[in-house]
Formats: structure tokens, sequence, C-alpha cells
């Protein structure tokens, strides 16, 4: 099995924090982030990781930011490492095709869902109240419908546990009228072109979850877009309506801790190779199929 990167170790780097699966460093001028192997479900990062997997992540990521250069402008500086600060040069092995120097855009207080298809905790909501964060949507839908039109769905950002879902009109109260109108139309307009782009592929969006920063009082699209662990991607011709789909995702690494006897605290298990390979096979193939 390929090495599994589950911490970075820059010495002489200013290391700034570690997310589920992103370590940041600050350099001089930029932030630099690296995509680690780790996995997290249910909240909880897991002790081993899925080889390749922040490669993958930051690769698609690279992909999807080129191609919305004309909807809106994005953080990156640079993505190959001898384009990086020198001091950097030495942990080539570590950065190359899994990190980006980005600018220091200081992040908007809501993440930018979009929804093209009734799943997860949309789902849930609509099957309690026909609405989905506030949205009133058509009666008799069923699972993994498709939405007539897509629909923005902000949340807050929690430090730790779930993100909340929030309407927009408190969208406008967390950031203003016209970021939050900027905000939606960006986001929905990321997800159509993207939707397009993908069913052409065979693919469907089902949902996605966009973050924007702003830099010198500019908007732009930052940390990861359209990634595997930010939307729910699946097959069009597995597509059936009325029930849950399969994913292009870890979803096999949640489905496999549901078998198990654990309260979904830390620490959590060990996954055995067979899930991680199945999982890593995964990433891979949908990494293929978008960016070929």
């Amino acid at each position: 099995m390929a090495q599994i990167l589950m911490d970075t170790d820059l010495k002489d780097v200013k290391f700034l924090r570690r997310g589920k699966v992103r370590d940041v460093y600050e350099t001089d001028d930029y932030l630099l982030i690296i995509a680690t192997d780790r996995v997290s479900a249910f909240d909880v990062v897991l002790p081993n990781g899925i080889p390749d997997k922040g490669r993958i992540l930051t690769q698609i990521s690279i992909y999807w930011f080129n191609r919305m250069k004309d909807i809106i402008e994005n953080h990156i500086v640079a993505t190959d490492v001898k384009d990086y600060p020198k001091v950097l040069h030495k942990y080539k092995d570590i950065l190359e095709g899994r990190s980006m120097l980005v600018k220091k855009a200081m992040p908007m207080p809501v993440e930018c869902i979009v929804r093209g298809y009734l799943s997860g905790s949309g789902w849930k909501e609509y099957k309690k109240s026909g609405t989905v964060c506030g949205i009133k949507l058509p009666d008799g839908l069923v699972e993994s419908a498709r939405l007539d039109e897509p629909i923005f769905t902000p949340s807050t950002k929690a430090e730790e546990g779930h993100d909340i879902n929030i309407s927009f009109d408190e969208t406008r109260k967390i950031v203003g009228d016209d970021t939050a109108n900027k905000l939606r139309d960006t986001s929905l307009r990321v997800y159509k072109k993207a939707r397009e782009m993908a069913e052409k592929k065979g693919i469907i969006i089902a949902d996605t979850k966009m973050e924007f920063g702003l830099y010198n009082d500019k908007l732009l699209l930052i940390d990861e877009i359209l990634t595997p662990d930010s939307s729910r991607f699946w097959s069009m011709k597995d597509y059936k309506p009325g029930k849950s789909q399969d994913s292009f995702d870890k979803q096999i690494v949640r489905d496999y801790l549901l078998t198990l006897d654990w309260n979904q605290t830390y620490p959590g298990p060990k996954l055995p190779d067979e899930i991680v390979e199945k999982t890593a096979a995964r990433y891979r193939e949908i990494w293929g199929i978008l960016t070929e």
C-alpha cells in the first residue's frame, strides 16, 4: 500500500493550524495549504488515512479553480513547488501535488452550499417540514429527486461538530445584503457550470459546499472546490430517485463504521486495509472521470 501522509512537520516554517484534512502554514506573504491523507467520519479524524487522498483533492480543486476563473477569481498564487518561496523547496517530497500557495484572504463566516438534488440533511428537513433551510419546495418530492432549480442553502461554520444550516435572511444579517447576494449568485453560477460539465462525463453533482474570502476588498473562491470531500458525486447511469445514491467519496468508510460498536467519538477505530484500498480506488476513479 502507498505511504499515507497523516501529519506534516515543516520545522522552519510558521505553523498556523491543523484541520480535519489540511495543515496550514504561513510564509511572509502567503499561506501554504497542504492536503494530507487524513480521513474523518462523523466529525472524528480516524487513526489511519487514505493513500494519495490529499493529492487527489488538491488536483481536483486546481482543475475546478482554473475552470471557474471566468466567474470568480480564486486564492491560488502557485501550485508548483519550484514557484514557492525558497524556504519550502527542501520539502518538495511532501508538498509536490498536494499543496497550494495562496493569498491570505479573510474567510467569510458562512459556508456556501448549493443543492441541485434532495439528499442528506436537506432530505431530512424536507420530510419534516417540506422545506430546506427555510426554502419551501414542492410537495411529493422523493429522496435524491432533482430540483427544478438549484437552491442556495448556507450554513454557519462550526469549529467543532456539524455546521448549522441558516436561512438567506440570516446570511444577510451576518455579511450584509450586497455580500450575501454576491455569495448566493456566484455560488449558483459555479454550481450550474460545474454540473453541466460533469453531466457530459456521466456524473451528477448532487450538492456542493464552497468557501469564499475577502482579499483587498475583493471576493475570492478559496479552500477547496468541487472535491469528493465537499460535494456529492453520483453516477448518472446508476441514478435512481427514491432512495439514497452510491457516492464517489468516503461513503465506504462511513458504511463500515456503522457496522461497528463505536459511539462516534474519539478515538476512532483503525480502518482495515480492504476498506482503505476500496476508498482510495473510489477517489482515484472520480479524479480520473472529472479531470480527463
